[in-house]
């Protein structure tokens, strides 16, 4: 399978996309960062972002999007830059049918490292590893991305299970309710 992580940011937004194979093994593809100047419109921050997403997904072809979720930042402002941002991206992968999902920092630092309070230079340190790359991704933003398809390919797998074994199992409650109904019902109907 192969993923295209994204570590949205109007200022920088790391793209990486990774392939999954056997196990638990991985290979990059192509990594880099899209960089738009501060001092410009919003709009055409956004539509620089837009545009390289949409070229990655046309060259790359992954079959998901995995995109690190914003969680609460001290700065509204920078959360909601890398809101927009992440929306941008979530939008070019839902107009090619892609599944997209949302990560969080601790969850992706977790299946990359086996901590979820590791610290970027950790992050950077196993991506390159698990990887095999000949050095680091940088700047960070590289590094996340690749960590988040890096995640998404080893975490999608149990997460899609779980929720089909939820939904066999609401269907199971569903017909049981229903199989009560009309128990109670019979019984009713039999008491008179």
């Amino acid at each position: 399978m192969r993923v295209l992580g994204v570590d949205p940011g109007l200022t920088r937004c790391g793209l990486g996309v990774v392939d999954g194979g056997s196990g638990r093994a991985v290979s990059c593809v192509a990594v880099d960062v899209v960089r738009t100047p501060a001092d410009a419109a919003l709009a055409s921050r956004l539509l620089r972002i837009a545009d390289a997403v949409e070229e990655w997904l046309d060259r790359y072809r992954p079959e998901a999007v995995a995109v690190e979720r914003v969680f609460s930042q001290h700065n509204v402002r920078t959360a909601m830059g890398t809101a927009q941002a992440g929306g941008v991206v979530a939008l070019g992968a839902a107009r090619r049918g892609l599944p997209v999902v949302f990560h969080t920092p601790s969850e992706m630092k977790a299946a990359v490292t086996g901590s979820g309070r590791a610290d970027k230079a950790q992050v950077t340190d196993m991506v390159t590893r698990l990887l095999g790359l000949p050095e680091k991704p940088s700047p960070a933003d590289a590094a996340d991305a690749l960590g988040l398809a890096i995640c998404h390919l080893w975490r999608e797998p149990m997460r899609a299970r779980l929720a089909e074994a939820e939904a066999r199992a609401a269907e199971l409650a569903k017909k049981h309710r229903a199989r009560l109904a009309a128990a109670a019902k019979q019984a009713k109907g039999a008491a008179r």
